[in-house]
């Protein structure tokens, strides 16, 4: 008990550091490199709305080319050619747990650096036809593998360290327009729409490699690790086990209808043979995944501009059932529950979502996200969440005339239902998950950082997490993650 004690007074110590870090020093560096800057791409996130042609009342997504890069982008709007690293360092202090087991978050002093780097490409073939192309390299080390929590500090990681260090294709698909009305809208040119203006009402069909999230549960004021937060549950939906494998990327085809003030789209897409595996099943007949979204672009406080996105998913794939897994254990089939201990056969998992994002003041917004999943099939593609509930807030630099620099702070609380609880319980073991036994508590996450411009595409970003009940576990933790990013825009 004593330990404990000592162990939590240590951590509010680091706790107060880092906050005082984030928000105190960060604000006061900008001044050694200030210059004038562009719009950034949160500003429009959170300065001030009026009605657009494109999407009135609706806080616009980032925009690469609101982004101070290193070097000027082409002007020419039939190419795209940018890049980004992203690099962010993470470390954490000693904590209490009273056991740990083979995935367990690491109770000792430990640190690690990741690294992101993407190289966008994109040419336009036409007036209504693109082609995407984009080549990452990922690497360094997360803290524990990436394992012992359901909300990972480091969305930027990829959990399995024996995959190849070589450069990969990110994304390779066609964008296809099909024109609805005669009437134009400006579009917002990114590394994927490089149209500079669209039809107002129109068909967009997507096919190709691409990552979910590229265009499901997005988000202006918490998606984006690069400028934003770090943690899994921060920047996606947490119970939204969206297909992917371990690099967070499929193959698929997404159709979206937009109009003036709703949108709504729809993907199928192929799902990995295992639980966070690198191989996708080339059987759509057998494994697969539909993903539904319906947007309306209103918002929630009369004369401020926000969105509501509504989300449902089901994935069809070789996933095991929790309680099956503690039934064969309990009978003595298994020495402890065995999620994958099972003869290849489809089963179904499904869920929802619902994302909001809502300007409150000139530069400053609000943003929400609720999930659940049915949780009685086996977490496969994401992270082991059943229910979520995410809620925080973005401030744009220009509240204080540093129009590239923005501020957030977030929280969230993940659980599992009870079938998933009573498996890791018994000393089962997730992808992400296992501490040998289990005294569940709800993994509650709170995430602030400060993202400062300091010279021509590069930003620096301190941040910390504090993190109650990792792995839904009471008899470990708290755990204190102070992190250091820095990022360079190409």
């Amino acid at each position: 008990m004593k330990r404990q004690t000592q162990l939590a007074t240590r951590s509010a110590r680091w706790l107060l550091l880092a906050f005082c870090t984030a928000t105190v020093v960060g604000p006061a560096l900008p001044s050694l490199a200030q210059q004038p800057d562009p719009p950034s791409a949160t500003q429009s996130a959170t300065a001030p709305q009026g009605d657009s042609a494109a999407a009135p009342n609706v806080p616009d997504p980032p925009s690469e080319e609101g982004t101070e890069a290193m070097f000027p982008h082409f002007k020419d709007t039939r190419f795209w050619l940018s890049g980004q690293a992203n690099f962010i360092f993470q470390t954490h202090p000693p904590f209490y747990a009273a056991y740990s087991g083979k995935n367990s978050l690491s109770p000792h002093y430990e640190k690690a650096t990741s690294r992101v780097m993407t190289l966008y490409t994109g040419a336009r073939l036409n007036n209504s036809t693109e082609l995407i192309v984009d080549v990452e390299e990922t690497g360094g080390a997360a803290l524990s593998t990436g394992l012992g929590l359901a909300g990972p500090p480091d969305l930027d990681i990829v959990r399995n360290p024996l995959l190849s260090k070589a450069p990969y294709l990110a994304r390779g698909m066609i964008h296809k327009v099909f024109a609805l009305s005669k009437d134009k809208v400006e579009n917002q040119r990114t590394f994927l729409s490089l149209f500079d203006e669209l039809p107002r009402r129109r068909l967009e069909i997507r096919f190709g490699k691409f990552s979910m999230p590229d265009f499901f549960d997005i988000n202006s004021v918490g998606t984006d690790t690069h400028f934003q937060f770090s943690n899994w549950t921060i920047d996606n939906n947490g119970a939204y086990d969206y297909a992917a494998d371990t690099r967070g990327y499929t193959v698929g085809a997404t159709a979206d209808y937009e109009d003036r003030n709703w949108g709504i789209r729809f993907a199928e897409a192929l799902m990995p043979k295992v639980a966070n595996g690198i191989d996708l099943i080339w059987k759509p007949w057998q494994a697969h995944a539909e993903n539904f979204e319906y947007e309306l672009r209103h918002g929630l406080i009369p004369k401020k501009s926000g969105v509501v996105r509504l989300l449902a998913f089901t994935n069809y794939a070789n996933m095991g059932i929790y309680r099956q897994a503690v039934a064969n254990f309990e009978a003595g089939l298994t020495s402890i529950p065995d999620i994958t201990n099972h003869p290849w056969h489809i089963t179904r998992k499904y869920g929802f979502g619902v994302n909001v994002e809502q300007n409150l003041l000139p530069n400053l917004a609000a943003f929400a996200r609720f999930g659940w999943d049915n949780g009685k099939t086996e977490s496969f593609a994401y992270t082991e969440v059943d229910q979520t509930f995410a809620g925080g807030l973005g401030a744009n630099g220009a509240w204080w005339r540093r129009k590239q620099d923005r501020a957030g702070v977030a929280f969230v609380t993940n659980g599992i239902a009870k079938d998933h609880q009573a498996y890791l319980a018994d000393g089962g073991y997730g992808f992400l998950l296992g501490d040998g036994q289990l005294n569940y508590g709800r993994e509650n996450i709170v995430e602030t950082y400060y993202t400062v411009h300091v010279w021509r595409g590069i930003y620096l970003a301190p941040g910390l997490q504090h993190i109650v009940d990792p792995g839904y576990n009471r008899d470990r933790g708290p755990v204190l993650v102070p992190s250091f990013r820095a990022h360079v825009e190409f």
